[in-house]
């Protein structure tokens, strides 16, 4: 998981009011403090009171204990004041939490969070919680009359998984029945892309085996972690992916023999579609009605399907022709564009810079288009070429070094073992 970092600004009184959409899940009192299930998806009853516990055993300048929290829901259109004042406290007190340099991270709040507030015998403020996420919360404690904060983060705990799949008719079809998340399928995709086109490639019967991090919370999964390995029989061919750092820190995947599966182009720069027509020099156009070359593929696929950019490189074009309806083009170091036409929305601009796997736009029907779906052309030095069989002139992938084989051997040891494991015991449960 990724950290997060405090932010500071410099004091004042006056309330960032952010405008966000508030999700609403549970039930407040009249006034407004929480008592039951907590608005934000990701902050459950349960964590709220796992984070009393946290917060009790690492505060450490209060001392009166146990401290009784009253949260409160960050609404749409809430400011501090408003805040403070559904939980029975004054302006004076958002002044006096907030005055401080580290008191102005507090400013930044989000529909969905939790405010907590805590109070003496007196009912006079002594601490405010602000639960960011189930993993992450600041305590403004009061010490020797002003308050100071300190960030409380949670960790996750990495377990192991390993499933095995039999494509039947797609790959999100069999990874969806097998269980697994779509954004796993999609990093399977994503790892995979520069090997496998999944628009044409799978066929029924093949078979895939992903090992796989799921992180887990309090005992319970919160998300998916990082694909440690896959192994992918399509029609008879083995394409293994391993997820590897490198002694300098660097972190990719690879083959079993050290090349890396980050090809120099994607071979196909949009997931889980199929080809409506082909590159051809002679077709006959379905609008015109007139024999027009076909200089690309056409991957059909729902409005608004992400399309990917092919490798790196600088968008030369984006922008809007009635043929070509809203289009985006790539130019990728010496001698190689890739066009992308008919897009329903263009995400990048000319003069960006952009990577493999980036965002470019979506799926559409714009300009001369009879349905949704995406017109991919590819050209070298300037001639357009057959972008399903253009990837056998390409540039090839990089290696590991010679010296950071030995090592990168003996890291994928266990989870070639895993994976064997796991597709012995599905041989099995299928026999039976």
């Amino acid at each position: 998981m990724n950290g997060q970092r405090l932010a500071w600004g410099g004091a004042t009184l006056l309330v960032l009011v952010l405008l966000l959409r508030l999700f609403t899940n549970g039930s407040d009192d009249e006034d407004g403090s929480k008592q039951s299930t907590l608005a934000d998806p990701l902050l459950t009853a349960t964590t709220q009171i796992a984070w009393d516990a946290v917060t009790e055993g690492q505060i450490q300048s209060i001392e009166t204990t146990p401290l009784t929290w009253n949260d409160v829901t960050v609404r749409n259109g809430d400011n501090l004041s408003l805040i403070f004042n559904r939980a029975g406290f004054s302006d004076r007190d958002v002044f006096d939490v907030t005055s401080g340099v580290q008191g102005q991270a507090l400013r930044r709040i989000f529909p969905g969070q939790l405010i907590g507030f805590a109070a003496d015998e007196a009912a006079e403020l002594i601490a405010v919680r602000h639960i960011e996420s189930p993993l992450k919360q600041t305590v403004y404690s009061k010490n020797e009359g002003q308050f100071v904060s300190e960030v409380i983060v949670r960790e996750t705990e990495a377990r192991e998984r390993s499933v095995a799949i039999t494509i039947d008719s797609s790959l999100f079809l069999a990874g969806d029945q097998a269980g697994l998340s779509a954004a796993i399928i999609m990093e399977l995709a994503a790892i995979l892309g520069g090997v496998i086109d999944f628009a044409l490639d799978p066929r029924r019967g093949d078979d895939i085996v992903i090992l796989f991090e799921e992180n887990y919370l309090d005992g319970e999964k919160f998300s998916d972690g990082n694909i440690l390995a896959a192994s992918f029989n399509n029609n008879g061919r083995l394409v293994e992916a391993y997820r590897y750092t490198d002694s300098l820190g660097d972190t990719g995947y690879f083959d079993a023999d050290g090349v890396s599966m980050r090809k120099a182009f994607l071979k196909a720069p949009l997931d889980f579609t199929r080809v409506s027509s082909s590159f051809n020099p002679n077709r006959l156009h379905p609008i015109y009605k007139t024999k027009r070359p076909h200089r690309g593929t056409d991957y059909a696929a729902p409005r608004g399907t992400p399309v990917y950019a092919a490798g790196d490189g600088r968008v030369i074009d984006a922008g809007y022709t009635r043929p070509n309806g809203n289009y985006v083009f790539i130019q990728h170091g010496e001698g190689f564009k890739t066009h992308y036409l008919h897009l329903n929305k263009k995400r990048v601009k000319r003069g960006d810079r952009v990577t493999q796997g980036q965002v470019i736009g979506t799926v559409g029907s714009t300009g001369a288009a009879t349905g949704p779906h995406l017109h991919y052309e590819f050209l070298v030095n300037g001639v357009h070429r057959n972008p399903r069989t253009v990837h056998k002139i390409l540039p090839k992938a990089k290696s590991l070094p010679d010296s950071e084989i030995p090592r990168f051997k003996d890291a994928i040891k266990a989870p070639v073992q895993r994976l064997a494991r796991t597709k012995a015991s599905d041989a099995m449960t299928g026999a039976d």
